[in-house]
């Protein structure tokens, strides 16, 4: 089994076309990087970072925007302060674009997997916790039994995750969907509670206290934080806003995992991470197994996680294997905790 790390791309196709019948939009020129920039825009709400997407310059795309609406001879956006919103037409139109894109990626998919004689391939994303307790056994099982597969993992925030699978580029992820996403785009299996600890170095000055750390004891020191917004960053400051502790002036910022544990085995400086996580690491036989689980008197309990789908998006044969074993294994873990 093939485990990568880079999603299926797409080629400019030109779907004006007599054989998808007589359509005016077809008909009128509409092409697949039409519909590529439509949802992007719904995605991004930047035009500059829509052209980003299609490798194009903005100007570029601006006049693309405008061929769109000529050829739906219909208003598709509307400017507003930080960047454009699609109108109710535009909407529509990204809504249907979307699942276009997805047919014609799942075509691809589809047509390669039948050349090669492979059992298919898998697209997921997942936050830190669960893709170690949960993806990481569930390949195990997948590679015994179908060595076929190809699986390909992004692991990141739900932030990016979420839009990821709505762009589809993943088939599912597990996490959580963003405040600022519609929950209605989403079809939600909750899975795990993720519990989080912080971490530091071996021999760190407050591992040598005989009681353990509280917010005030910990405020002080460096720390390593995901980048603002993301979930476990706001949990932490909501405790120590919550106590009516200041929240830690010297701050990195970093999604890396690798970086942290980095940072906190060379410096004094704290970081949170999940609870599986810091299991992992402090088990490695390697520069990671300097990290220590600080004991701390108080609880970091982070939102629940959970399998997510795009709605009314049917899973493949081979996602769906995964998908199914990994709530197997997800149940499995539940029964024991």
């Amino acid at each position: 089994m093939t485990i990568v790390s880079e999603p299926i791309s797409m080629d400019h196709v030109d779907i004006h076309s007599d054989s998808f019948g007589d359509d005016s939009f077809l008909r009128s020129g509409l092409k697949l990087n039409h519909l590529r920039m439509i949802v992007a825009i719904e995605d991004s709400g930047q035009i500059s970072a829509a052209a980003d997407v299609l490798n194009i310059s903005q100007p570029a795309a601006s006049r693309m925007l405008s061929e769109m609406e000529a050829i739906t001879k219909t208003p598709l956006y509307e400017r507003v302060a930080r960047g454009v919103v699609l109108t109710t037409f535009g909407a529509a139109l990204a809504r249907r674009a979307r699942k276009i894109l997805l047919e014609l990626r799942e075509a691809s998919r589809e047509i390669a997997e039948l050349k090669s004689g492979k059992g298919g391939s898998v697209f997921i994303g997942a936050v830190t916790a669960p893709a170690m307790s949960l993806v990481v056994p569930a390949i195990n099982k997948v590679r015994k039994a179908y060595p076929g597969i190809e699986i390909n993992i992004q692991v990141e925030t739900s932030n990016v995750l979420a839009r990821e699978l709505l762009a589809a580029r993943h088939d599912f992820i597990i996490g959580r969907i963003p405040d600022d996403l519609n929950p209605r785009l989403f079809e939600v299996r909750e899975i795990g509670i993720e519990r989080a600890c912080l971490i530091v170095r071996n021999h760190h000055p407050l591992l040598k206290r005989k009681k353990t750390s509280s917010l005030t004891d910990v405020r002080d020191y460096d720390w390593v934080f995901q980048p603002p917004g993301t979930l476990l960053r706001r949990t932490i400051e909501d405790i120590f806003l919550s106590q009516g502790v200041a929240l830690p002036e010297n701050i990195v910022n970093t999604s890396s995992l690798l970086l942290t544990c980095a940072i906190v085995c060379e410096t004094d400086a704290i970081a949170p991470v999940a609870v599986d996580v810091a299991h992992f690491l402090a088990s490695q036989g390697a520069k990671a197994s300097d990290v220590r689980m600080l004991p701390i008197d108080f609880d970091i309990n982070v939102k629940p996680y959970s399998l997510i789908t795009a709605r009314e998006r049917a899973l493949p044969p081979s996602a769906r294997l995964l998908y199914d074993i990994i709530l197997e294994e997800s149940l499995k873990q539940g029964a024991k905790a």
